[in-house]
This record gives structure tokens, C-alpha cells and sequence, in this order.
């Protein structure tokens, strides 16, 4: 006789076939698909979305997960089945019809984006927009009332699980009191470095195998996955077929480069989860933040230290051509640049968090009816003003309408940047604890010993555990910020 346990993974491993359909499919829609298309493709994902809701909220799963927690069971299986009763609570608090049309409304959204972004059509944009937002509070409505706590944790907690916006106050509150003062002793530091710009135009082609060079470094499986062009950097797919995307400018080629590192990071991290569990919810990444730990791990503690610079300079010289500012001391300065700029995806590390802390208060605010879509510029503009000294008043293209998760409804999502990037420093001191020769090896392009330690310590391990578990494990502690107040310090002002 089938165990309840058994019937429930045959459940859940059709889900995940479901889900690889929807996320390839979603993924042309952002690279490949002609504008004509995004009707259709928009009804199709949401029928898709429908028929996943049906099957996980189906009464019988009920059953069967309360059978199974009977049953005798080994540790994995409990931590996925504990996965499973969590994706069937959070599934079963929505109407079928409130799934359908939040992902209706968030294609059409995102699709019309791409032209109202450039057109700085913020007028069109918010007409969009409001509709993400309804249906969003009435998601965060109905979950609040399920678990008691606010609207906006209940969102915050399908990306971040346990995480509140109370404790976010608490750890951004710290981050605030320090990083503004750090931030402009390191701008003062450089002002009086010499800096020499690169000097273009970079073909698009030459960034591409650029690209592909250092995603090869990194390790990516290229029998598994891909690099393509989008309106917005991202990663997708699913762990046995994984897409990332970058976009390229030919008048500089640096934001390409970094954004390649950043999404081989979430790739690396998608390509060695654990395989023997495929299928099923505790061979997932345990978290938005720890997939966010892995692309700023790549990107910005191992990416932009000197060694890995250093390292990589002979390809990027290889594609770009040999120039003044592409000599060792300067190719060094212009990565670790403190610069406060409009575009999130594009800041450096030290002035990255602000953009982050501006958007949670932002959606909070939205999610919990304290403001409304048409307050979001001016509210955008203060703080951007109060954070990082700069203007964005009637330039939605680089302010307000620059990211696509508010297009998509995923309101709850940007905190876990800056808890990934905390995480991200809290590992790689724990990698040199473990390794005390991993600057050297990194110097030397001898990245194994490093992917080696993620693996054993975050990568194999999924789900299985908790947040705070998976890091008390790997790093002797749980979460700490001061190793990434540390890692600024030493990085920038240790010189």
C-alpha cells in the first residue's frame, strides 16, 4: 500500500513539473516573445496558475499531510513534509479567482512596463499598477487574517519565512544609524583618488563573451543552463535548466559584467541544490534572502575583491582592449567605486542598502493603505533626497518605475537584498575562518575550494532547514550584521 507521504510526493513532484512550464514559459515572455503575444501568454500563465492552486489546496491534500505526519518518517522526509503543510496553508488561504487574476494583471503590468518605462509614462504605468495593488492587499488581507500579524509580514513571510517587518525596522534602524556616515567618509576618501573612466564604445558582443568567460570561472553548468538579454537582469528556470539574463549598454560595460557574477551567483546556487530530492519543496532554496546571499556572495565578497579583480583582468583586457583604465590599480578603484546613483541594480555596495530601505518603507506603506499609487513619486523623491542626496522629481524612468517587482505584485521581496547581502559577508568571513589560504586561491583563479565550502555547507542542504538553522550551521552564529558593517569598513576604508 502507498504511504500518505509517498501519495503527497507524487503531488508535489506534479507541481514542480507544473512549475517548470510556467517558469520557462514566463521566462520568454521576458526574452524572447514578440509584443503580440503577451495576451495569450499572460491567460496561459494564469490558467497554469489556476490549475497548480487547484491541485495543492485539493481537500485531499489536507488529509494526506495529516496522515503523514503519523507516519514514521527520517529527517528529510519531515523537513519536507513540514515544506508541504506550509505551501498547502499558504496556498489554501486564496480563492482560486484571486490567483487567476493577480497573475493576469501582473503580465499585463510588467508587459506594458517595457514601453512605459523607457516613455517615462508614469500616468499609464499607475493605471496598471493599481490593479496589482488591490488584488495584492487582498492577498495580504487574507493571509494577515489567518495568522494575526500585519498585511505587509504576510507577504514579507512567502519570501522571507519567519521574518517580520518589526525585526526589519530593528536591523535597517541599526543600518541607518552608521551607513550614512560611512558612506560619506568613503566618498571623500575617493574624491581624492585618481580615477581614469573606460573610454568606449564596447560591443555587445565582446560584453557577451565577457559574460560567458566569467560565468565559465564561476563554474556554471552550461549542459544546464543559459545567458540571455532582457529589460531587467534576473534568474529563472528551474535547477536542471536554468536562465539567467543580463542587458548591455556600449558605453560602458561594467554594469553587464557585475550583473553576470550576480545572477551566476543565484545560478550556481540553483544548479547544486540537492538533486536526490528533485521534485519536492525541501530541495528548494530555503529563502529569497539565502538566494540573495549566494548573487551578492559572488558579486560583491568575492566579485569585487581584489584578488578575483586581479585574477580576471587579462579577460576582460582579451574582450575590451587594453586601456589606461583598464590597469590593474584603476580596474580595481572603478569596481569598488562609492557613487550614489538613481538605479538600484547598478549601486555599489555601500549606497545599495538606502535603495533597498526606501522601497520597503515605500511598500509597506502601499500594502497597509497608509498611501496610495499616486503618492509613491513624491514619497520616492524624499527619500531619495533624505538617503542619498539625489533628485528624482519627474523622472519616473530612473526612480519609481525602474524595478519590475512591484509589476508582478512582489511586495515583500526587496528586504531580502540587504539581508542577503548581511548574510552574503557573515559566509565569507566564515569561509576564512575555515580557509585561511582562500585569498591566495582566489588570486590564482583556484575558485573550487570556495564553491566547494558552499556547497557543504549551504548549497546541498536546501530547505532542510531553517534560515537561522542553515546559518548557525555554516557560521557558528545566526544572523549578525556587524560582519557586514565589518566587511564595508575593512573594504573601504582600511586602505
Amino acid at each position: 500500500m502507498t504511504s500518505a507521504y509517498q501519495q503527497l510526493s507524487a503531488t508535489f513532484l506534479r507541481l514542480s513539473r507544473f512549475g517548470h512550464l510556467s517558469a520557462v514559459a514566463g521566462w520568454d515572455m521576458q526574452t524572447m516573445m514578440p509584443a503580440g503575444g503577451s495576451r495569450a501568454r499572460g491567460e496561459a500563465l494564469a490558467e497554469l496558475s489556476v490549475l497548480q492552486h487547484e491541485i495543492l489546496t485539493d481537500k485531499r491534500v489536507g488529509t494526506l499531510i495529516a496522515a503523514a505526519e503519523q507516519e514514521s518518517l527520517n529527517d528529510v522526509e519531515k523537513a519536507n513534509l513540514f515544506e508541504m503543510r506550509r505551501a498547502w496553508q499558504q496556498a489554501s488561504l486564496l480563492p482560486a479567482s484571486l490567483v487567476e487574476a493577480k497573475s493576469i494583471a501582473g503580465s499585463r503590468c510588467e508587459h506594458a512596463w517595457r514601453q512605459q518605462r523607457p516613455a517615462n509614462d508614469w500616468q499609464g504605468f499607475a493605471a496598471n499598477l493599481k490593479e496589482v495593488v488591490a488584488l495584492s492587499r487582498e492577498e495580504a488581507r487574507l493571509r494577515a487574517e489567518a495568522s494575526g500579524g500585519t498585511r505587509y509580514d504576510a507577504l514579507l513571510d512567502l519570501y522571507e519565512p519567519g521574518m517580520t517587518s518589526a525585526r526589519l525596522d530593528a536591523i535597517f534602524g541599526e543600518l541607518k544609524s552608521w551607513l550614512p556616515d560611512l558612506l560619506q567618509q568613503v566618498v571623500t576618501k575617493q574624491a581624492g583618488q585618481p580615477l581614469s573612466p573606460p573610454v568606449g564604445p564596447f560591443a555587445v558582443e565582446s560584453q557577451r563573451q565577457l559574460g560567458l568567460s566569467l560565468m565559465k570561472l564561476l563554474g556554471f553548468d552550461f549542459n544546464h543552463g543559459r545567458l540571455d538579454v532582457s529589460a531587467h537582469p534576473f534568474c529563472g528556470g528551474v535547477p536542471e535548466d536554468v536562465r539567467i539574463t543580463t542587458r548591455y549598454n556600449q558605453n560602458e560595460f561594467l554594469s553587464a559584467m557585475m550583473g553576470v557574477i550576480h545572477e551566476t551567483g543565484h545560478a550556481r546556487y540553483e544548479q547544486n541544490l540537492p538533486q536526490q530530492w528533485s521534485g519536492q519543496p525541501v530541495a528548494l532554496a530555503r529563502s529569497v534572502a539565502v538566494h540573495e546571499s549566494q548573487s551578492l556572495f559572488m558579486e560583491m565578497q568575492l566579485g569585487r575583491s581584489r584578488e578575483f579583480l586581479q585574477h580576471i583582468l587579462p579577460l576582460v583586457t582579451a574582450e575590451m582592449g587594453e586601456q589606461p583604465a583598464l590597469q590593474s590599480d584603476n580596474f580595481i578603484r572603478l569596481t569598488q567605486r562609492v557613487k550614489p546613483g538613481l538605479i538600484r541594480v547598478d549601486a555599489d555596495e555601500l549606497s545599495y542598502p538606502a535603495h533597498v530601505i526606501l522601497r520597503y518603507e515605500i511598500e509597506r506603506l502601499l500594502i497597509e493603505g497608509e498611501i496610495e499609487v499616486e503618492e509613491i513619486p513624491t514619497l520616492w523623491d524624499e527619500k531619495m533626497q533624505r538617503y542619498l542626496g539625489l533628485d528624482t522629481r519627474g523622472n519616473y524612468r530612473d526612480g519609481c518605475m525602474q524595478d519590475i517587482h512591484w509589476t508582478d505584485g512582489a511586495f515583500g521581496y526587496f528586504p531580502t537584498y540587504t539581508l542577503g547581502a548581511m548574510y552574503a559577508a557573515q559566509l565569507f568571513q566564515a569561509l576564512k575562518r575555515a580557509l585561511p589560504q582562500i585569498d591566495q586561491q582566489i588570486l590564482q583563479g583556484d575558485l573550487q575550494p570556495t564553491f566547494d565550502w558552499l556547497q557543504q555547507n549551504i548549497w546541498q542542504h536546501g530547505s532542510r532547514f531553517s534560515t537561522d538553522r542553515l546559518f548557525q550551521n555554516a557560521t557558528g552564529e545566526t544572523l549578525n550584521p556587524q560582519w557586514f558593517r565589518q566587511h564595508l569598513e575593512q573594504r573601504y576604508l582600511a586602505d
